[in-house]
C-alpha cells in the first residue's frame, strides 16, 4: 500500500496564501449585521448583505477560506450524488424542484459574481456525474436521472463517461462548473471590504445574547452589537434549536498531482460506491498538464487509522491513473443532516434576529453560495420561494427524519459512552510519533510522543460536550467523534463546534 505518513497540505490554500493577516477585533464594535465564520457561506451572506446597504462585520477564528472551504474538492454543481430521488419520496416533487432552483440559482449567481468582479478563479464549465459500478446500483441511478431531470435540471441517464475505467451506469447534469475556492473568496472578501464590510481574523467568538440588539462577545474582550447575527460556522458554535442532535461530521480525504492534460477526465464525477470516490481535474500553469484531485474514504473523526484510509485512495488514483504524480494530500470535514436539506434560517423556533447556516452535507459550495442569499433575503425582509425548505426550525419532516436522527444519537451515545469503558494502554506502550488515550498515573490522558520522544498531553475530553477525543496520525490532530471538533497536539482548537482549548495536563 503507498505510504503517506502526513498529509502535505491543502492545494488551494498553497496557491491562494491570502496575504498578510487581518487584525483580530480589539474594541468594541456596532454594526448592523454580525456573520460569524469566513467560509463560503458566512461571506458569502456578508458579501450579499453589504450589497443591499447593510453594514457587517465578519468574526473569523482563524483565517478566511482557510477552514472547511479551503479543503474541498471545489466542485460547484447542483447534482449531490442522489438527492433528488430521495427528495421526492420524502418531502414531494416541489420540495425536489426548489432545491434543484435554488442551487442551480447558487451557481448562476457565482458565474454572475465572477463576470462582475473580473475574478482570476480557474473557472471551468462542466459536465457533473454521479456513477454507478454495479449493475444491482443502476436502477438507483436511473431513478436519480429521472427525478433530477423532473426538478428542472438538464439531467440524463449515460454509460459513457470520461473516466479511465467502464461504469454501469451515471446520471449527467450539464452546465456545471469548478474553480479555484479560495481565490474565488479572497476576491470575494477583498470586495466586501471595499463596499465597507470589515473582517476581523483571529477573532474566536466565545458568547451570543439575543435581543433588539444582539451581542456577540469574543475571545479578545471586545463586543460586537448588532441588529441580525448569522452564526456560519458550518459546525454550529451555539445550539439553541437541538441542531446538534440533528448533524453528524464525516472527514473525507484528498490527494492531487499531475497528469497530461489528454488524460482529463473532461468532467466532474462522485460514486458512493468504495466509501466514496470523486475525481475532477483543474488548470495548472502549464497547459499539456491538468491537476487531478480524488476524494474518497469518508469516515467519523477521531476513529480508525487515517494514514491507511490516505494509502488506499492514493492505491486506488495510482491505478486508474498510473503515472499521475500525487504530491499534494489533505483532508476535510463535512456536516450531514439527517433529513439530507441544509439547514439555513432562524437559529432557533423563537428567534428573531439571529441566523444560521448548517448541514451542506458535502455540498457547501453551491450550498454556501445559496445560503448567503437566502439569508440575506431574510435578514432585509425579502421573499423567498425556498425559505420553508431549509428552514431548520422544519418540524413536518420530523417523524421521516426519525430513523436517521435516533442513528445519529446512537453513534453519539456509543461514543459518549462506550469509550469510556474501552481499555487504555499504558503511556509507556506509546511509540515515537504516535498519540492516543492512555492511562499516566492512575488517570485517561490524551498523549502524543514526539519523534523526539517528548510527551505532550492534554485532556482526552472534549470542551463541547465532553466526548473522548481520537488521534488522527495522518494529520497530527486530535478529534472528537461525537460532533467533530478538532485540536492540535498542544489541545489548541482547529475546528468547532468547540471554542476552547483542550487543557494541557502535566505528565
Amino acid at each position: 500500500m503507498t505510504e503517506n505518513p502526513h498529509v502535505s497540505g491543502s492545494y488551494w490554500l498553497h496557491t491562494a496564501p491570502g496575504g498578510a493577516p487581518r487584525l483580530a477585533l480589539d474594541e468594541d464594535l456596532r454594526v448592523d449585521v454580525a456573520v460569524i465564520g469566513a467560509g463560503i457561506a458566512g461571506l458569502s451572506a456578508a458579501w450579499e448583505l453589504a450589497r443591499a446597504g447593510r453594514t457587517v462585520a465578519v468574526l473569523e477564528a482563524g483565517r478566511v477560506a482557510a477552514g472547511v472551504t479551503g479543503h474541498t474538492s471545489a466542485k460547484l454543481t447542483a447534482l449531490h450524488t442522489l438527492v433528488y430521488d430521495r427528495l421526492r419520496r420524502t418531502r414531494g416533487a416541489e420540495a425536489a424542484r426548489l432545491y434543484a432552483r435554488s442551487q442551480t440559482e447558487a451557481i448562476e449567481r457565482a458565474a454572475g459574481i465572477v463576470d462582475e468582479l473580473g475574478l482570476d478563479c480557474d473557472w471551468e464549465t462542466r459536465s457533473a456525474y454521479t456513477y454507478v459500478l454495479g449493475e444491482d446500483r443502476v436502477d438507483e441511478v436511473r431513478a436519480e436521472a429521472e427525478a433530477a431531470a423532473e426538478a428542472g435540471l438538464p439531467a440524463a441517464f449515460t454509460t459513457e463517461t470520461g473516466l479511465p475505467f467502464p461504469v454501469a451506469g451515471a446520471v449527467r447534469v450539464s452546465g456545471q462548473a469548478q474553480f479555484h475556492p479560495r481565490k474565488y473568496l479572497l476576491a470575494l472578501a477583498a470586495d466586501l471590504e471595499a463596499h465597507g464590510g470589515r473582517i476581523f481574523e483571529d477573532t474566536v467568538v466565545h458568547g451570543l445574547e439575543e435581543g433588539s440588539p444582539c451581542r456577540v462577545s469574543t475571545g479578545t474582550g471586545a463586543t460586537v452589537t448588532a441588529a441580525d447575527v448569522v452564526v456560519a460556522t458550518h459546525y454550529p458554535v451555539f445550539d439553541r434549536a437541538l441542531l446538534f442532535a440533528r448533524l453528524s461530521p464525516r472527514r473525507e480525504l484528498v490527494v492531487a498531482g499531475e497528469i497530461a492534460a489528454d488524460r482529463d477526465v473532461e468532467g466532474m464525477y462522485i460514486t458512493p460506491d468504495e466509501n466514496t470516490r470523486s475525481v475532477r481535474t483543474a488548470p495548472l500553469d502549464d497547459p499539456a498538464r491538468r491537476l487531478l484531485v480524488v476524494t474518497g474514504e469518508h469516515f467519523t473523526p477521531g476513529t480508525g487509522d487515517t494514514r491507511e484510509r490516505f494509502g488506499r485512495l492514493s492505491d486506488w488514483a495510482a491505478r486508474h491513473f498510473p503515472g499521475a504524480d500525487l504530491t499534494w494530500s489533505w483532508a476535510t470535514q463535512d456536516i450531514d443532516p439527517t433529513d439530507t436539506v441544509p439547514m439555513v434560517g432562524p437559529l432557533h423556533q423563537g428567534a428573531r434576529h439571529t441566523w444560521v447556516a448548517t448541514g451542506f452535507g458535502g455540498w457547501g459550495l453551491s450550498g454556501g453560495i445559496m445560503a448567503g442569499r437566502l439569508l440575506s433575503r431574510q435578514i432585509t425582509g425579502e421573499e423567498c420561494a425556498w425559505s420553508g425548505l431549509y428552514d431548520p426550525r422544519r418540524l413536518r419532516t420530523a417523524v421521516r427524519e426519525a430513523p436517521a436522527l435516533l442513528k445519529t444519537q446512537a453513534e453519539v451515545a456509543k461514543h459518549f459512552v462506550g469509550d469510556r469503558l474501552r481499555p487504555v494502554p499504558p503511556v509507556d506502550a506509546l511509540p515515537p510519533g504516535e498519540g492516543a488515550v492512555v492511562r499516566a498515573g492512575g488517570d485517561k490522558l490524551a498523549v502524543y510522543r514526539d519523534e523526539d520522544g517528548a510527551l505532550h498531553a492534554v485532556s482526552p475530553r472534549c470542551t463541547h460536550l465532553g466526548c473522548l477525543v481520537g488521534f488522527n496520525a495522518a494529520e497530527r490532530a486530535w478529534e472528537c467523534p461525537c460532533h467533530g471538533s478538532r485540536f492540535g497536539i498542544d489541545g489548541k482548537v482547529i475546528e468547532g463546534p468547540a471554542t476552547k482549548p483542550l487543557e494541557r495536563r502535566d505528565i
